[in-house]
């Protein structure tokens, strides 16, 4: 390989390298303590424009995810502990294991483990592609 060559490859790594720093950024630091949040998978949807991801989030006890929306739907389904979800314009409800919730598009909500033991659900996203999965709210 020419020197040329491998200069640009290594200028295009660290933009790469970079470029998920950056991105992933948001993310992190929309994380709250005692929440962890495993991304298992994303797809595109046969309807143009859009995408599912799926998300286990795990709660420590006492931990909230506090005020956000997305930009599409959310079903969750709690898989273990006690839940309990506060959606905009209605009545909080608690949620146990094998609960599903529907949380319809830029619907701002937020969760909380109000257990005693550790929490966690299976949260699937139809989203706009191209769009932050999650933006806080105040």
């Amino acid at each position: 390989m020419s020197n040329y060559l491998l200069k640009t490859m290594r200028v295009v790594a660290s933009a790469a390298l970079i470029a998920a720093s950056v991105l992933a950024l948001p993310a992190a630091q929309a994380q709250p303590s005692g929440i962890t949040r495993t991304d298992l998978q994303r797809h595109d949807l046969s309807i143009p424009g859009r995408e599912v991801v799926q998300v286990r989030v795990d709660f420590a006890p006492g931990a909230a995810f506090g005020r956000h929306s997305h930009p599409g739907e959310e079903i969750v389904n709690v898989l273990e502990g006690t839940l309990e979800y506060e959606i905009e314009g209605k009545p909080p409800v608690t949620l146990k294991a094998g609960d599903v919730l529907f949380i319809p598009a830029g619907t701002v909500h937020a969760a909380k483990n109000v257990g005693s033991v550790s929490g966690s659900e299976l949260a699937t996203y139809i989203v706009e592609k191209g769009k932050p999965l999650l933006t806080l709210k105040k």
